[in-house]
């Protein structure tokens, strides 16, 4: 049952942050990815929004990159899509 929920949380928050954007947001990427991968890249929206998120979320000490670690090794993939990887069969 935990699992249902935190998928149902992390799909609201892809959704989210693509309607945030007006559709230019990466649509598998959470608001927290988006945050840590954005102040990677110099940008002021990064800056200003993963200290924020990490303070809300002060229960998990590096939110933010944990999540944009997450995104960037794919770790939310259901398991026979992580034993595809790297496969051209189709």
């Amino acid at each position: 049952m935990k699992r249902r929920i935190l998928n149902i949380l992390i799909a609201i928050d892809q959704l989210v942050w693509v309607l945030l954007t007006f559709g230019n947001g990466r649509p598998d990427e959470t608001i927290s990815a988006a945050a840590w991968r954005m102040e990677g890249q110099g940008k002021v929206m990064g800056f200003i929004l993963r200290p924020l998120i990490d303070t809300l979320f002060w229960f998990d000490p590096e939110h933010c990159r944990k999540s944009y670690n997450a995104e960037f090794y794919s770790l939310h993939l259901p398991t026979i899509y992580q034993n595809q990887r790297g496969r051209n069969e189709l």
